[in-house]
């Protein structure tokens, strides 16, 4: 016969088994809580938001030194003597010059010096012959190319001998073409990709003073500005659509054989000292447009005209161009036009108030 279980054992056992199962439980938990918790030294750092590497530095582009404005490479620079009066009207590749300056020469008259490297057009012309103040001029530009008919006989040798790449039309004929729609001497023209074959050893282009940038404060407003030699006048008037300073020559359009109206960005009229040459040109002495020194300009640049200083020690460095305050006198990015004219400094200061 299957014995009794007692009354009391079983209630105990009531009491105990539900107890030790509660002990288990909680047993269960604390040892879960134990297995997934970490201590705070111990604990991992939770992961860090993703934060976007910044982008690579972009490089500043190359700028030129003479204009300004972004080029791929500084190319060599080339110099050329062109011819301005009324039969070698329109000239041709001028609005392709880097900087274009404008100098007095015998007769009253003017002739342009224009310096090339951000862009060298396949023809430039008509080529002219050299003066003694083109020399001092391109001193400034290391050891450039320049490129010429001739110079009057004793200076022919002293220009040949300057620190140049010398691509004088006796030297170099094979770089020189004649125009049949021209009579001579207004219709030699200079191909220069030939040239620079041949004068592959010039300097490239490099700082020789100017800035740009913002244009400084003050200035007066200016429509049009008239600069005139005893037989030569050029007027600058402002062409606000394309911020550029519209040239005319002697009263007509100032143009080229491209069919574009000259278009300077920033004119400099530079007051300088305009002695003679003593090398004579038809029994005559010419004028010498002094560049080394220091002295008054005019900076036109967007619509407004700036008193400014000039100053260039000597021939082996380029020209300085400040405010009358002493800042830097920035030009407006493009080509730049510089007339050398000579005047009264006092009386620059007093027209340009």
């Amino acid at each position: 016969m299957e014995s009794a279980v007692p009354l009391k054992w079983t209630r105990k056992q009531a009491i105990l088994v539900p107890a030790s199962i509660v002990v288990v439980v909680v047993v269960a938990v604390l040892a879960a809580l134990a297995l997934t918790s970490t201590p705070t030294a111990e604990r991992k750092p939770a992961p860090k938001p993703t934060v976007a590497a910044p982008p690579a530095h972009v490089r500043s582009p190359l700028l030129s030194p003479f204009t300004g404005e972004p080029v791929k490479s500084l190319g060599p620079v080339l110099a050329v003597k062109i011819d301005n009066i009324v039969y070698a009207r329109p000239q041709t590749g001028l609005t392709d010059a880097d900087i274009i300056y404008v100098l007095p020469v015998e007769g009253g008259l003017s002739r342009f010096l224009a310096i090339f490297s951000s862009h060298i057009p396949p023809v430039i012309g008509p080529v002219r012959s050299a003066r003694q103040d083109d020399i001092e001029l391109l001193r400034q530009f290391g050891r450039p190319a320049f490129a010429f008919s001739g110079a009057q006989p004793q200076l022919l040798p002293v220009v040949e001998r300057a620190r140049i790449v010398d691509l004088y039309v006796g030297r170099h004929p094979a770089g020189y073409f004649r125009s049949s729609s021209r009579i001579a001497p207004y219709n030699l023209y200079a191909h220069t990709r030939t040239l620079l074959r041949e004068g592959r050893s010039a300097t490239k282009a490099h700082s020789i003073g100017f800035t740009f940038g913002p244009a400084p404060s003050g200035g007066r407003r200016v429509a049009s500005e008239s600069v005139s030699y005893p037989a030569a006048s050029f007027r600058f008037t402002w062409y606000q659509p394309k911020k550029d300073w519209l040239v005319w020559i002697d009263g007509a359009r100032g143009e080229t054989t491209e069919g574009r109206q000259l278009a300077p960005s920033t004119v400099v009229i530079q007051y300088t000292t305009v002695s003679t040459s003593p090398f004579k040109e038809e029994g005559l002495r010419p004028p010498y447009a002094q560049t080394v020194g220091h002295g008054y300009a005019l900076v036109l640049r967007d619509g407004r005209g700036y008193v400014a200083r000039w100053s260039r020690p000597n021939w082996n460095v380029g020209t300085t161009f400040t405010t009358v305050n002493g800042r830097p006198m920035n030009f407006a990015r493009g080509q730049v036009w510089i007339v050398l004219v000579g005047k009264n400094p006092a009386s620059v200061a007093n027209e340009s108030q």
